[in-house]
């Protein structure tokens, strides 16, 4: 995949070496913080452990597999409150998935096809085509922030005015799609189930034909495999749940990393990556089991600053650069008052609800 001139000035170099280019954009910092400087030190976190890869893989799968055997042998003998381990076992197969995230950025392991081939295998978990999965997302790193380049795997963000200016349909459509229902209940079944089987633009890439359609392929023989040991009804009342339950806390990570607020939208030509990095996405200050299961990725302004620094590294930015626990800080809490928010005012460069649009 080479970059094209429209992406070689909106991509730095974590992003370059995940997605596969060669350009090295000239950095451009926000202000108050010395960002070459930031980059220097945070340069060593930037090696992976194939050791502690393997660790991570070992302490998040072991789990997940031995709770869906336990509840799956539970629901089959009748036994219902074993439903109750597809909570817990939700939370694991996020964290694979931020496994396979990692994968995608070639920061989890230190060889292209360990993080390749081990990205693949738990996509199939994942119900997450590989390939698909990391030329989109790497897009998504390269355009965060920039209101000229949305829907590159974006939550999809309207301005105020372009909101006024949409029919009362297109402004009903666009409430229904933000709505709470729809986001994080509707929209994570649709995106995993659904999407994820046969993405948009599909005959774009034969890479990502091929990824889309292997990855059915081995959803397909799994299924077949879980349903010849465990039986029809009990995969349907284990496996479905806990991917549900994983892709909704997904979902609800996605979002709270840059819909808050105070985050950063900028027209192409004032916007800058180091600026929609740190400034454009929250540091999600989570509990430590929380942060856990999570895999760290609440340090979302590091790891879209940085994204060769592995999961399990990235508290370490924090402890080297103190000064970044103070931008974009958001607690648990604090999280839950951002469903409201829905559109981007440009005057007051802020999210806003759709209470607030009535009145501005």
């Amino acid at each position: 995949m080479k970059a094209t001139p429209i992406y070689a000035h909106l991509l730095s170099r974590d992003e370059i070496i995940a997605g596969g280019f060669r350009e090295t954009p000239a950095p451009v910092a926000p202000p108050s913080l010395d960002v070459p400087g930031v980059m220097k030190a945070l340069a060593p976190l930037r090696a992976a452990s194939n050791k502690r890869g393997m660790v991570e893989l070992a302490i998040t799968a072991g789990p997940l597999a031995i709770l869906w055997v336990v509840a799956g042998l539970l629901v089959r003998a009748e036994i219902w409150w074993g439903l109750l381990l597809v909570i817990p076992a939700g939370a694991f197969l996020l964290r694979l998935f931020m496994i396979q995230h990692d994968c995608g950025h070639g920061s989890f392991f230190r060889g292209k096809k360990a993080n390749g081939w081990v990205g693949r295998i738990i996509g199939v978990l994942t119900l997450t085509p590989y390939e698909y999965w990391r030329r989109a997302h790497a897009h998504h790193h390269a355009g965060t922030g920039n209101l000229d380049r949305r829907g590159a795997g974006d939550i999809d963000t309207l301005t105020l005015e372009e909101f006024r200016q949409r029919t009362p349909w297109q402004r009903l459509r666009y409430r229904m799609y933000r709505h709470p229902v729809v986001l994080f209940l509707l929209g994570p079944a649709y995106q995993f189930l659904l999407v994820h089987r046969l993405p948009p633009k599909l005959k774009t890439s034969r890479a990502v034909w091929l990824s889309v359609m292997g990855t059915n392929c081995a959803v397909a023989v799994f299924a077949i495999a879980m349903i010849a040991l465990f039986g029809l009804k009990t995969v349907l009342l284990v496996h479905l749940p806990i991917t549900l339950v994983a892709a909704t806390l997904g979902i609800w990570l996605f979002y709270i990393q840059h819909q808050f607020e105070h985050t950063v939208w900028d027209p192409a030509e004032d916007w800058s990556f180091h600026k929609a990095a740190l400034h454009g996405s929250s540091y999600f200050d989570l509990p430590p089991v929380l942060r856990w299961f999570s895999a760290n990725i609440g340090v979302h302004h590091v790891h879209h600053l940085s994204s060769g620094i592995p999961f399990y590294r990235l508290q370490k930015a924090l402890a080297i650069v103190p000064h970044l626990k103070n931008v974009g800080r958001m607690t648990l809490l604090q999280s839950f008052s951002t469903v409201r928010l829905a559109l981007w005012d440009e005057d007051s460069r802020r999210m806003i609800s759709f209470k607030d649009a009535a009145t501005a």
